[in-house]
């Protein structure tokens, strides 16, 4: 059985960062993605990383700002996020992908994580 869980979020004035983690129990070698999803809106794509984690590919809006990484050694992805705005507040997910190249496609992603609110207050 494939578990996510994610820590890491909280509330932040604009401005401020925060570390996102997701720590993957079972098999390792997966392609992983974050997505957010604010209240009254449909979850939308924000980085996602490949199983090597040489590859990682962000949404426009948050390019310069956060950066995806992973310890394979540690089974966890990281989202750091860097000078926060306040639409950048939402529920945060991370899921893996049974592929080695992440996809910015929901529907492709098998396993998710909890999620974990992150408040960027103005």
């Amino acid at each position: 059985q494939v578990q996510l869980v994610e820590s890491g979020g909280g509330l932040v004035q604009a401005g401020g960062s925060l570390r996102l983690s997701c720590t993957v129990s079972g098999r390792t070698s997966y392609a992983m993605g974050w997505f957010r999803q604010a209240p009254g809106k449909e979850r939308e794509f924000v980085a996602r990383i490949s199983s090597t984690g040489l590859n990682t590919y962000y949404t426009d809006s948050v390019k310069g700002r956060f950066t995806n990484s992973r310890d394979n050694a540690k089974n966890t992805v990281y989202l750091q996020m860097n000078n926060l705005k306040p639409e950048d507040t939402a529920v945060y997910y991370c899921a893996a992908r049974l592929e080695p190249v992440a996809s910015y496609t929901s529907y492709d992603y098998n396993y998710w994580g909890q999620g974990t609110q992150v408040t960027v207050s103005s």
